[in-house]
């Protein structure tokens, strides 16, 4: 299928080949009739891509700042490469679309296919022929009302929910500055609410325009003209309401609010325009300042957004889906009325063209619809618990394809995201011995994305294909926590040796489960992205330390700092906790260090389980203590570790220093590596070339599978312990 992108490092546009989406549960696979160009947003978005990289960053300062903080945690040369791998990647563009249901996914009861739906979301109604929307961001088109019309749901949803925002009542009067798309929606809801309006526009066409459409008086912003509009509606007190429509750098539009707005009146932002508040015109008229997020509540939250969950209307009216309803409702009974917005009518083909035309301003639109083809396609009393630690059974079966050990190994990736594309596949792509056969990602984009930048054969969204193809040796899996276990059944069982980012399972049924699917399909081909014990400092540092006579103490301070706000790690109810996500690198980083499986695991936190201490006993009396934080300083390094053992010590600070300390005869002893590394090598490479090894050679993978199941044994034996307050027995531990 066809879909219009952005290299947002280039400008470039374009109007890709794509996988078809995937159809998932709780969703709809749409075929879009017509989108709708949103004139300012995306216009804006396009505009920025064709900025130097000096402009891109005075246009996103709170992207540098995510830049810089990442610069102090991973290093230059990782956050120069993820940084660069966002930015020379093909972005989306559109999120206003109606479509007709082609394919209906499990637990949608609402529509069918043949149903013409109208879709909302910036990833998921793209300008694309084919969409799969998630059930709160999709809604049924009312009899009678045109595709072309329903196009604009998301736009109006936008329009209305700012006029919620103002709260309007009957014989209010309202200023609306800035008569773009939103603008025009606004004039017209606003009007259907009972309130008169002025409209504000530097464009003498669109003010004509909002006037024929029921604003009582429009004019530029320098005009006298609204000045007297507004003195005569009022009777001289001023507004009651504004809406900031407009965009641009200009102080302009919130000055003339705080000029033309009465006492205690509203100013609601809608667009993006400059927020310099004049304080003592606001603070004298004691000004109610209000912003409006989007299509409603609902928006920005993945709880309601991807999973479904709906509010209670008694809680909340009007989410993002009920704005929408309403507003195709409102268009269905002509109380608003789009056509007269619309400008042009382009055809799909014709995308690129028509992006060009607009952005160098000889399309002049407040409104643009993308038509598309009609023509189908493929498409209590603290007591000690214990833990069992599974025991490793092997069925009889083949352990994988059968290969010739000079032939290229053949990966499959599934997942392309952040952590794949910048810490993975650069190591892959190109190296000898390796062929990226196929990815696999839910969305079309990130599949081609990932084709085009590191030489994939193919790029699909269908993940039995890659299974069952016969000529693919391995899989590796980046995708999120909770489908971790899932997918690695799924890939032992289809004969594939398996790569998996930690961590292997979320639970202990989750892991039973893998080892259920080992012993039936005697596939044993298995290795989880634990990568510090293949880091070459460590290694070095490991080495000079040499071996042990004695038990070991090893203290590890993993300094995680505090996520963002909507970063997916937060959804404990889905993805697990945020230790049981990473915390298999450190326990294997110890046991790694101290040669042998931990027997015990003794868990503790702080009010709210923020920050965690977590005690590993050892067979031969060493002990590991991990402590994992978030209440750190961010400048100081995010991983220390100290080896304490027969009078040495080492010392590792966060991967670009190691240090060791000894008795020898002629007194104590240091080694220091000699200079700082010009990366911060944390193993991702030599692991990878470790597991491509073993496949191509059908040797032993880099990690017994034992090892990786007393690991993820011991992490998911943390939640027993914080709950227990006791010390957790690992039985079978060796």
């Amino acid at each position: 299928m066809k879909q219009v992108v952005q290299n947002y490092k280039s400008g470039e546009l374009a109007l890709l080949d794509v996988p078809v989406p995937g159809c998932k549960p709780e969703g709809v696979l749409v075929r879009t009739a017509y989108s709708l160009i949103s004139t300012g947003t995306e216009l804006m978005k396009v505009s920025e891509a064709g900025m130097s990289m000096v402009g891109k960053a005075r246009s996103r300062p709170d992207q540098v700042a995510k830049v810089m903080q990442s610069v102090a945690t991973n290093g230059v040369p990782a956050t120069y490469r993820k940084v660069m791998g966002q930015l020379d990647s093909y972005t989306p563009l559109g999120y206003s679309l109606c479509g007709v249901v082609e394919q209906v996914g499990a637990g949608i009861d609402d529509v069918k296919v043949g149903d013409l739906v109208a879709c909302a979301g910036n990833e998921h109604a793209l300008h694309a022929e084919l969409n799969w929307v998630p059930k709160n961001l999709y809604t049924p088109v009312p009899d009678g009302l045109a595709p072309r019309h329903a196009a604009f749901g998301t736009v109006g949803s936008i329009a209305m929910q700012g006029v919620r925002q103002g709260e309007p009542q009957l014989g209010e009067v309202a200023l609306v500055i800035g008569l773009g798309l939103i603008g025009q929606l606004v004039v017209q809801l606003l009007g259907a609410s009972g309130v008169r309006v002025v409209g504000v526009d530097p464009d003498p066409a669109r003010c004509e325009l909002a006037e024929r459409l029921g604003a009582a008086a429009c004019g530029d912003p320098a005009s006298a003209a609204v000045e007297a509009a507004v003195a005569e509606l009022t009777g001289g007190h001023g507004v009651d309401q504004v809406y900031l429509a407009a965009g641009g750098d200009s102080n302009q539009p919130v000055e003339l609010a705080a000029r033309l707005c009465r006492d205690r009146g509203r100013v609601v932002d809608i667009g993006k325009c400059r927020l310099d508040l004049p304080w003592n015109a606001y603070y004298e008229k004691e000004l109610d300042v209000r912003f409006s997020r989007s299509y409603g509540p609902g928006r920005y939250d993945p709880a309601y957004e991807l999973e479904g969950r709906d509010y209670p209307i008694g809680y909340v009216r009007w989410t993002e889906r009920r704005n929408l309803a309403c507003f195709l409702d409102l268009l269905a009974r002509g109380r608003v009325d789009v056509e007269p917005l619309v400008s042009h009518v382009a055809d799909f083909d014709d995308a690129v063209e028509t992006y060009g035309r607009l952005k160098d301003g000889d399309l002049k639109a407040v409104a643009v619809l993308f038509r598309y083809p009609e023509q189908k396609e493929e498409a209590g009393v603290a007591q000690a618990t214990a833990v069992s630690v599974p025991a490793v059974r092997r069925g009889g079966g083949a352990a994988g394809p059968t290969r010739s050990v000079k032939a290229p190994v053949r990966l499959g990736f599934v997942g392309a995201g952040n952590y794949a594309t910048s810490m993975l596949l650069p190591h892959l792509a190109g190296r000898e011995g390796v062929e990226l056969s196929a990815v696999v990602t839910t969305t079309a984009l990130s599949a081609a994305n990932a084709q085009r930048k590191f030489g994939f054969a193919r790029a699909t969204t269908d993940l039995d294909a890659v299974l069952g193809d016969g000529s693919i040796d391995a899989v590796v899996i980046t995708t999120r926590h909770s489908s971790h276990a899932e997918l690695t059944r799924r890939a032992l069982s289809a004969g594939k040796a398996v790569f998996v980012e930690k961590p292997l399972a979320l639970t202990e049924d989750e892991l039973a489960g893998v080892l259920a699917t080992v012993e039936e399909s005697g596939n044993d081909r298995l290795q989880v992205g634990f990568n510090r014990r293949f880091a070459p400092l460590l290694r070095e540092a490991r080495k000079r330390f040499g071996a042990r006579t004695g038990p070991a103490s090893l203290r590890y301070l993993i300094n995680a700092g505090r996520l963002q706000h909507g970063s997916w790690y937060l959804r404990q109810g889905t993805e697990g906790t945020r230790f049981v996500g990473e915390g298999g690198h450190f326990i294997d980083t110890a046991s790694w260090l101290l040669g042998a499986d931990p027997v015990s695991v003794y868990a503790v936190a702080t009010s709210g389980n923020e920050d965690l201490q977590v005690v590993l006993r050892y067979p031969d009396g060493s002990t590991a203590t991990i402590s994992y934080v978030t209440t750190g300083s961010p400048g100081f390094p995010k991983e220390t570790l100290d080896l304490v053992a027969d009078g040495k010590v080492l010392r590792l600070d966060d991967f670009v220093r190691a240090s060791v300390y000894s008795d020898g005869r002629g007194g104590p002893k240091r080694w220091v590596s000699s200079r700082l590394p010009k990366a911060r090598d944390k193993g991702q490479s030599a692991e990878l070339a470790a597991f491509v090894r073993a496949v191509r050679t059908g040797g032993p993978m880099p990690v017994s599978l034992e090892s990786l199941v007393a690991t993820t044994t011991a992490t998911l034996a943390v939640r027993a312990g914080l709950a227990g307050g006791a010390p957790v027995t690992l039985t079978g531990a060796r």
